[in-house]
Order: structure tokens, then C-alpha cells, then sequence
């Protein structure tokens, strides 16, 4: 049996409980289970199996983007509605990945399609002009999220991109500094030390950056979340060189990880000593974390913030935007900002439609049902003894297989993938999808109900069994 021992203090506005104690699983019954698992996966899902097959003749991978493919093949989906997907082999599943909170207000929400298909009738879907729809959320956009100007773009990278290179304007200087283990799209920069190998990345106190063949990323420094230490050192060493530090403020690539309670306000008293932009990516967190997004929750404001996902109601939206000062590069010319697509009335009538249901009424009651699936989880683990906690942020929720609080890239590569896999597939053949990467969380959209919830926790408690059989 394991005893908990103490660790830091998470931040007091997120959620993380670890159980008091636990037992080891029996990794025979895991890889058992595992194996059957797998049979039944293939069984049940024929379809899926033919539609990749044909797909990768013209799609590599079969897929659009490559996180979407996993081995054997990944399952296909033709419509979705609310919070339930149907797949091509005609099985319903309930969506708990939500395109990464892209799905925020669920599929086909009423309100949404009846903005765009108004803008689709009646407004037009891009006019390559300035127009008062795209003023009108940007507005909207300042009082939500607390920005002094910002710019629309079409997704997470361009965001992020854009940000970098903003900072950049501004301070004159050209290295960043990124969380190792951290994603945050496809540009260059960023590509550093996208969950590497640990034999890539020498000793945890002095990260080594890895830096994939195919990228060209400039100078990029890396340093271990919630470790001030690493940051501070960093900046002392090479900060007249830095113009920008990228950080999410909770990273939610790696299942959740919470920062240390005091470590965000760390990190934004260092960026103001050595001047230094620093840069929340919130594309995964924004609306998911609550009605202003985490900088407002956490109560640390950045200088730039990027966001996408959540604010568009299933459409390609993101901006990027924060204090006036630094965007101002946009406007005298220190920085270009281009794209024929940016602020569309299309997606400014999603948008526009995403602000007016998300209330913070709406987005409370949304968080209160992730917090009972949560407790219910926790009760779970308790009675079973399992080596695992839940972790949780606004209407995100996650099981994280190991006993001890993940702070960090090194603390995530410490926990069981292996039964990770299994709980994440003994839901998929079970009719709940979850992302396919075994580290990922669960969304509570505005379309799930607390019925809905209670099959998660209904297959965590059928799970919890067989390993204990």
C-alpha cells in the first residue's frame, strides 16, 4: 500500500485530489484486459477500419491532421448533434472530447446555427473589408477576456505566431523561452520539446532543448513548469536576448497540469524585471476555464494572450491580443498582421453567438456537473484503492494514473500510459470518446447533462472492477 506524502500547493482556484492511499495494480490483468480490449475494438468497428483504408489512399494517415490517427485505425465520424457523435459503423458516442473545447457550446447548438445561417442568407460570408461585425466582437472580446486591443486569425498557430512575433516588435530582441513538454501549434518556434524522449533532453535541473529536424526555430530556451528557478536563471543568463516567455497558463497537453499556487505571479514578476513579454496561450483554456478565461480565473494578467478553440462554436476562429502598448506594434508598423480570412462575418456570427450563451451562469452550471462527475470519480478510486487522482480546471476533468501530483513534463513521463490506454479504450468501446491521446481531458460542453456524465463515471466504475478482479 502507498501513503500520500505532501507535495506544493496547487493554486487554490483549480482543483486537484489525490486519494490517501493506494495499491499497485496487477500489470498481467492490465495488459489482459488490455488485449481484449483491443479485440473487441476491432470487432465493433468494422467500418471505421474500411473508411481509414480508402481515406489514406489521398489523406496520409488517412486523417486531417495527424493527432487524429491511432493504431489500428482511428473511428470515423459522419454527424454529430448536442453532446453525441454516430459513427460510420452507426454506433451513438458521447463526445467528451469536444474538439478540445472547440464544441464548447455542443454540436449544432441551436443559437450558433442560427446566427450563421443569418449571416449565410442575409450578411455574407467575407467581404475582405473592415465591417462592424468584426468590431462589434472584438468589442465584446475586450470586456470578456480584459484586452486593450486585439486582431482575429484563423487558429491556434497563426495566434501564437503572431504573438511571438508581436513581443518580438516590441522588445527588439528575438529568443523565447517555452515549458518543456509544452504544445502550442505549428510554428517553428514552438516545436521545441513538444513531449520529447527523455533521453533527448539531459538532466531535469538544465532541460536541453530538442529541436525536431524539420524545424527552424531561432533561439528558444526551455525550463520545467512551475520551477522558478529554471525561469529565473534563464532570464539572468540570457534576458537582454529574450523578448517573450510562452506559457499556458494551466497546460492541457499533458492530461491537466496545475501551477503551483504563487507560481504564475513568479513568473509575471520575473518577465517585468528583465523585460520580458510574457504570453498565455489559451487557446485550449479560454472560455473551458471559466467566463473570462484562466488569466482572469488565476488572477495573473499577461501582456499578450492567444486564443481559438473555444470561442468560435465549431467554427476556425482565434485571436491574439492584450495590453495596447505592445499591440500597438500592429498599428505604427513595427509589426505586419495579414490574413484574407481574419474577423469574417461568418465566423464573427458564431462568435457572436458563443458570447451570448456562454453566460457565466451557463458556464458555472456546466463546471458544477464536471465537478459532481469528478467527486464521483473520487469515490471510485477511493473504494478500489487505485493508483490515480483527478485533476480538474472550469469544465475540464482528467484521470491522471499515478499517485503523486503531475508538476511537470518529467512528472507526466513518470505516469502509466499503459493503463492510461486501457481506461481511455474500455470507454471508446463503451460509447464514450475521449481524445486519442491517452493524456488528454475530458469536456463538459453546455450540451451534456448530468445523465450523460454518469455513464463516464458508470464505465470508470465497470473498470475499476475488472482490474480488481
Amino acid at each position: 500500500m502507498t501513503v500520500m506524502t505532501s507535495f506544493p500547493a496547487h493554486d487554490p482556484n483549480t482543483r486537484r485530489r489525490l486519494p490517501d492511499s493506494s495499491r499497485p495494480l496487477d500489470r498481467a490483468r492490465v495488459d489482459s484486459l488490455l488485449a481484449a480490449e483491443w479485440d473487441r475494438f476491432a470487432a465493433e468497428t468494422a467500418e471505421s477500419g474500411v473508411e481509414n483504408k480508402r481515406a489514406a489512399e489521398t489523406l496520409p494517415l488517412g486523417v486531417t491532421s495527424s493527432f487524429q490517427h491511432w493504431d489500428p485505425y482511428p473511428i470515423s465520424i459522419e454527424s454529430a448533434r448536442g453532446a453525441w457523435l454516430t459513427d460510420v459503423d452507426g454506433r451513438r458516442l458521447l463526445d467528451l472530447s469536444m474538439g478540445f473545447g472547440a464544441m464548447l457550446v455542443g454540436h449544432l447548438n441551436p443559437v450558433v446555427v442560427e446566427h450563421v445561417t443569418r449571416a449565410l442568407q442575409e450578411t455574407g460570408t467575407l467581404f475582405v473589408t473592415p465591417s462592424p461585425q468584426a468590431t462589434d466582437v472584438s468589442e465584446r472580446f475586450k470586456e470578456r477576456f480584459g484586452l486593450d486591443m486585439l486582431r482575429f486569425t484563423n487558429s491556434g498557430t497563426e495566434s501564437l505566431m503572431y504573438a511571438i512575433r508581436a513581443a518580438r516588435a516590441y522588445t527588439n530582441r528575438k529568443a523565447i523561452v517555452k515549458i518543456e513538454g509544452g504544445y502550442h501549434g505549428g510554428y517553428d518556434g514552438l516545436q521545441i520539446s513538444v513531449k520529447p524522449e527523455l533521453d533527448e533532453i539531459g538532466d531535469a535541473d538544465n532541460p536541453t532543448p530538442q529541436v525536431p529536424f524539420d524545424v527552424e526555430a531561432g533561439t528558444v530556451h526551455v525550463v520545467a513548469y512551475n520551477n522558478l528557478g529554471q525561469l529565473e536563471r534563464v532570464l539572468q543568463e540570457h534576458g537582454p536576448d529574450i523578448a517573450a516567455f510562452v506559457v499556458e497558463p494551466v497546460i492541457e497537453n499533458l492530461a491537466i497540469v496545475l501551477p503551483d499556487e504563487g507560481y504564475l505571479q513568479g513568473v509575471r514578476d520575473l518577465c517585468d524585471q528583465h523585460g520580458v513579454v510574457l504570453i498565455f496561450d489559451e487557446v485550449k483554456t479560454g472560455l473551458t476555464a471559466g467566463p473570462s478565461g484562466a488569466a482572469q480565473r488565476l488572477g495573473v494578467q499577461p501582456d499578450l494572450i492567444t486564443l481559438a478553440k473555444s470561442i468560435g462554436g465549431g467554427l476556425p476562429l482565434a485571436a491574439f491580443g492584450g495590453k495596447r502598448e505592445v499591440m500597438e506594434v500592429v498599428v505604427d508598423g513595427r509589426m505586419a498582421h495579414f490574413g484574407t480570412y481574419n474577423g469574417n462575418p461568418l465566423v464573427m456570427a458564431a462568435a457572436t453567438a458563443v458570447d451570448e450563451i456562454c453566460t457565466p451562469e451557463a458556464l458555472a452550471d456546466a463546471e458544477a456537473k464536471n465537478v459532481r462527475a469528478m467527486e464521483s470519480i473520487d469515490a471510485i478510486i477511493d473504494e478500489y484503492e487505485l493508483p490515480a487522482h483527478t485533476v480538474g480546471l472550469g469544465i475540464k476533468g482528467c484521470v491522471t494514473w499515478a499517485t503523486t501530483p503531475v508538476r511537470n513534463y518529467r512528472d507526466y513521463k513518470a505516469t502509466d500510459f499503459g493503463v492510461a490506454e486501457l481506461s481511455w479504450l474500455w470507454g471508446v468501446n463503451r460509447g464514450v470518446l475521449t481524445p486519442p491521446g491517452l493524456d488528454e481531458q475530458w469536456l463538459v460542453s453546455l450540451a451534456h447533462t448530468d445523465e450523460d456524465m454518469g455513464l463516464l463515471v458508470g464505465h470508470f466504475r465497470e473498470l475499476a472492477a475488472a482490474l480488481r478482479a
